[in-house]
């Protein structure tokens, strides 16, 4: 019996794309599994192709970006957007919401830059994001980096900051929300993120880049880091997560087929109010996020009594809603609604919910 997963990633699939893969595994095209087949092939440039056009489709990409299939995860690319944006000594400015703009803002420095954090939610550990126009990028910053959905907190930044940004390349960690909603791309010199959470399995990062960013990276920067490099072999300098890219694929056909990322973003921002509107009519249940920068992905949540939470948790298991225990950092629960998640799950979490607080509370 499948479950509810409410895992922050590797995330639920849609199982119409599970049943294709499922049904294609063996045989895919000219006799053979899309795990055998050479990513040099017609039959899977054919597929990479498709995917990306797909995706341009869906995100009203413009041909003036390129959209790159690269590996190494949304950390990979920590290190690689100053590598391929600065030369050492540049400042770069931050938006600090949570621990993955922390990780990445850390890693920039360690690429030898000045980091200047023009925004720094520390005081409100990281429930809140800064009021629009409360920070200044200083003159000459070679770009300005935000991570739009910060996962563990449940933190999202409710507006693009594209005019505190403006002159400056607006750089932007969008691997938890994906997809889940229309995206602006023009606002961006760089949106990037992981498939793990919305697109697809682990394996596959996702970097959309403006051509006039490209052919900056340092000399010293590896060919598998180098932007301008991936997109001169369209994504394949090296052998590329060839599955994951096939099931990418899928799920973008799906999301097309399910109305477009203007339908998805009212379907996931339907379920996380049904959600926030249960723990919020409760004294049991309590989020800590204010509510202009809740996020629709990563809903945490905390008991009245944290020595319930070990209880809470295997009884959701055992109702098979599965993986909610809120991140090492932070504790408490945390469920996370990506594409994937359905009306029923959503519908079987609140009641459980609702059952455990009318029997412990």
């Amino acid at each position: 019996m499948r479950v509810h997963n409410f895992s922050a990633g590797p995330a639920q699939l849609p199982l119409p794309v599970l049943e294709q893969a499922a049904a294609e595994l063996p045989e895919w095209r000219s006799g053979m599994s899309v795990l055998e087949a050479s990513h040099r092939g017609p039959d899977f440039m054919a597929c990479a192709a498709d995917a990306e056009a797909t995706m341009r489709r869906l995100a009203g990409v413009p041909a003036h970006y390129r959209v790159l299939f690269l590996q190494g995860g949304a950390t990979g690319q920590f290190a690689a957007i100053p590598m391929n944006l600065t030369a050492r000594a540049d400042t770069v400015a931050f938006i600090r919401t949570g621990q993955w703009s922390r990780k990445a803002a850390v890693e920039a420095a360690r690429m030898g830059v000045e980091v200047r954090l023009v925004a720094d939610e520390a005081a409100s550990s990281y429930t809140t994001t800064p009021e629009p126009g409360s920070f200044t990028v200083p003159a000459g910053a070679k770009y300005l980096y935000y991570c739009a959905n910060e996962t563990i907190g449940g933190v999202t930044m409710p507006y693009v900051p594209a005019a505190e940004a403006a002159g400056v390349p607006l750089v932007a960690d969008f691997s938890s929300m994906y997809l889940s909603r229309p995206l602006e791309v023009e606002s961006f010199g760089v949106v990037f993120g992981g498939a793990q959470k919305n697109l697809g399995p682990a394996g596959l990062t996702v970097v959309i880049v403006r051509e006039d960013l490209l052919g900056r990276a340092r000399p010293d920067v590896p060919l598998v880091w180098d932007w301008q490099a991936m997109a001169d072999n369209d994504s394949m300098l090296n052998t590329p997560p060839t599955f994951s890219i096939y099931l990418f694929g899928l799920v973008l056909h799906w999301i097309e087929d399910t109305g477009g990322l203007a339908a998805m973003g009212e379907r996931n921002d339907a379920q996380a109010q049904r959600l926030y509107d249960a723990i919020d009519a409760s004294g049991f249940y309590a989020n800590p996020v204010e509510k202009r920068s809740r996020s629709a992905m990563n809903i945490p949540f905390t008991l009245a009594d944290p020595a319930l939470d070990a209880e809470f948790l295997a009884g959701a298991s055992a109702a098979g809603l599965m993986n909610l225990k809120g991140h090492r950092s932070v504790g408490g629960m945390r469920a996370s609604l990506y594409n994937a998640m359905t009306d029923e799950g959503v519908t079987a979490l609140i009641d459980y919910m609702t059952e455990f607080e009318r029997t412990r509370a």
